[in-house]
């Protein structure tokens, strides 16, 4: 029997063995995460996905439905998640003011820049978008909030790693490898840490159509007490209208951005005495 300490965790606690997990809800969140990615899927396309028999699919799907983790549009039979998840979702950020701190800055910044402003943290060593301010704009950058993506060809996932020690930037590459997803993706270690040496320099990470040709990020990290980077704020937009001519003047109002928001959440900017 698993001994349980007051703090609230098995002395096992480290022990990731299949004999401290429950399959069946490992499945489930298998299955709900799936559905999350996706706009709606029916039963069978659902359990094709998953890999599972559609009547083990079923009975998860029933399952979450009474919690509202999912829902049924009886129209085409599709599921989705439901409000459950998303109300479970907002705790998370309930977790840290960071969103709400960040916003206003983050409006002006949308303003400013005239290009939309995204908010992430490193997450699993992958970017997670926790909110973003939309430009007006009608071609415009989008991450819906809950947004993963990978680290070496984002801004925000960049501006982190430049702020990272450099055995934390191996473990990354290591981890999670250098994928080339355009031409001008960073695919070696090398190239990543003379990308990270530039950012330091300059202030400011710069995604030159890294992820997605024609679309280019500007950001800058924002850190906690202790110096440490532990989010990043960034602008995203068109490549015709975030022209490198113009670099300098965006990194610097991200750079400013990035700066009030460290000061909003009682962070400190590396070099700086506490306040």
């Amino acid at each position: 029997m698993t001994q349980v300490s007051r703090r609230g965790r098995p002395r096992a606690f480290h022990d990731k063995t299949t004999q401290n997990t429950i399959q069946s809800l490992d499945r489930a969140m298998a299955i709900l995460e799936t559905l999350a990615r996706s706009e709606g899927m029916t039963l069978s396309n659902l359990a094709a996905a998953c890999g599972h028999s559609t009547a083990t699919v079923y009975r998860v799907l029933i399952t979450l439905q009474q919690r509202e983790m999912v829902d049924l549009e009886p129209a085409g039979q599709v599921w989705h998640v439901g409000v459950g998840t998303f109300r479970a979702g907002t705790s998370f950020l309930r977790r840290t003011s960071l969103v709400e701190r960040a916003r206003a800055p983050m409006q002006a910044l949308m303003r400013e820049s005239g290009e939309t402003a995204n908010l992430g943290i490193e997450q699993q060593d992958e970017v997670l978008f926790l909110t973003q301010v939309e430009t007006h704009q009608a071609i415009r950058a989008f991450f819906p909030p809950g947004t993963i993506g990978p680290m070496h060809v984002s801004g925000i996932g960049k501006a982190l790693l430049a702020w990272f020690d450099e055995g934390r930037v191996a473990q990354v590459v290591a981890r999670r490898g250098l994928e080339a997803f355009t031409p001008a993706s960073l695919t070696c270690a090398e190239d990543l840490r003379a990308d990270c040496i530039r950012t330091r320099a300059r202030g400011f990470a710069f995604d030159d159509e890294e992820r997605a040709p024609g679309m280019r990020c500007i950001a800058a990290p924002i850190f906690n007490p202790h110096g440490e980077p532990v989010a990043g704020v960034s602008v995203s937009g068109p490549a015709f209208r975030l022209e490198t001519g113009n670099l300098d003047r965006i990194g610097g109002l991200v750079v400013k951005t990035a700066a009030e928001i460290t000061a909003a959440t009682g962070g400190t900017m590396p070099g700086a005495k506490p306040v």
